[in-house]
């Protein structure tokens, strides 16, 4: 059963309906970027978006545009290019309210097969993005952190202010994004926010390539009947997180009037754990209830280097100075994501 909508978001979302505001997003084309597209638009915000599809999908902005239908549509402006580029950076950001920069080259395993383009992506890329934001003077940056920053710590659950040994290339990336927002709000006054991102899922998460997320890509390897591999034993566990609490986050960070919440970092997660053995089973339980029934068993393999053995956020922090509530755990996101997964693999059909 999902939990009911926070009144920070609900007030949010009738004031935002009723005064509209002008938003970037880029990464637009990427799975959160596009469902926070889809939100905004749903809301009747202007929105400007920026990709250079090198991991976001047209698929996935023609989805949104059948969703939110042709006069919400209107309100998008849409701008192919790469944040590594300063000139396309200060075009986006002119007249914007509101930043949430999304872009960004995810995966802890890409960044070890290529740790030079993901430091050029994630750090001078948003470099640039900081700079742009700041000439343009918007009111609002705020960014996709993440919960690789938290290295190898051993504490559970996860406290913003206790980090580890950093186990990635990319890691390093996530980190470096916070302190130099850290710096551009302290020497230039900005106003920014990082969220801290705990695995999360969703329709329109990329289920192909070496580098896709544990959950599409199980769910469409079932559909298939193909070999879901599992690294490790299986009893790794991680704080699985639904799109739709992201996008509470993101809204929720960029329009707070409180002081205190500003130039600050936060998990965004539901602070649940769960395994991956049991996520398998939990993926098999949701395609029978579709009809889809799977005979492919898990298949495991050594554990994959950079990866942490266990996950969990606590949320109290978001909680006390965003108003941050989950509405959706793992097990309503699941039924929520299921169908639009296997719309998708049977699609690849």
């Amino acid at each position: 059963m999902m939990m009911p909508e926070p009144h920070a978001f609900s007030e949010l979302k009738t004031r935002l309906s009723a005064f509209p505001e002008v938003w970037l997003v880029t990464g637009v084309a990427g799975f959160i970027g596009s469902n926070l597209l889809e939100t905004l638009l749903m809301l009747n915000q202007k929105v400007v978006g920026l990709d250079n599809f090198s991991t976001g999908f047209a698929r996935n902005l023609e989805e949104v545009r059948r969703l939110v239908g042709e006069d919400r549509w209107a309100n998008f402006r849409f701008v192919e290019g790469d944040i590594r580029n300063p000139d396309i950076c200060r075009d986006v950001c002119a007249g914007v309210d509101h930043v949430l920069h999304q872009a960004a080259l995810g995966s802890v395993p890409r960044s070890l097969a290529d740790p030079v383009t993901t430091n050029a992506v994630n750090i001078s890329g948003f470099l640039n993005m900081l700079v742009a934001a700041r000439d343009a003077k918007v009111a609002s940056f705020t960014y996709a952190a993440s919960s690789s920053t938290y290295g190898d710590h051993p504490d559970l659950p996860k406290v913003e202010d206790k980090i580890g040994k950093l186990l990635s290339p990319y890691a390093v990336t996530k980190y470096v994004n916070e302190l130099y927002a850290d710096v551009f709000a302290r020497a230039y006054g900005m106003q920014t926010i990082g969220l801290r991102y705990f695995n999360v899922f969703g329709p329109r998460q990329d289920p192909d390539g070496a580098y896709a997320a544990v959950i599409p890509k199980w769910a469409a390897a079932l559909v298939h009947d193909e070999a879901v591999f599992i690294n490790g034993d299986g009893e790794t566990s991680r704080d699985f997180c639904f799109i739709a609490n992201v996008v509470q986050a993101n809204l929720l960070a960029a329009t707070t009037k409180q002081a205190e919440a500003l130039n600050q970092v936060y998990n965004v997660a539901v602070g649940e754990r769960t395994t991956l053995n049991a996520l398998f089973g939990l993926l098999r339980e949701n395609l029978a209830r579709l009809g889809v029934v799977s005979s492919s068993m898990p298949e495991y393999r050594d554990f994959r280097v950079g990866d942490v053995r266990h996950s969990l956020a606590d949320i109290g922090k978001a909680q006390r100075l965003l108003g941050y509530a989950p509405t959706h755990r793992l097990a309503d996101g699941i039924a929520l994501a299921m169908p639009w997964y296997v719309q998708r693999a049977d699609a690849k059909l």
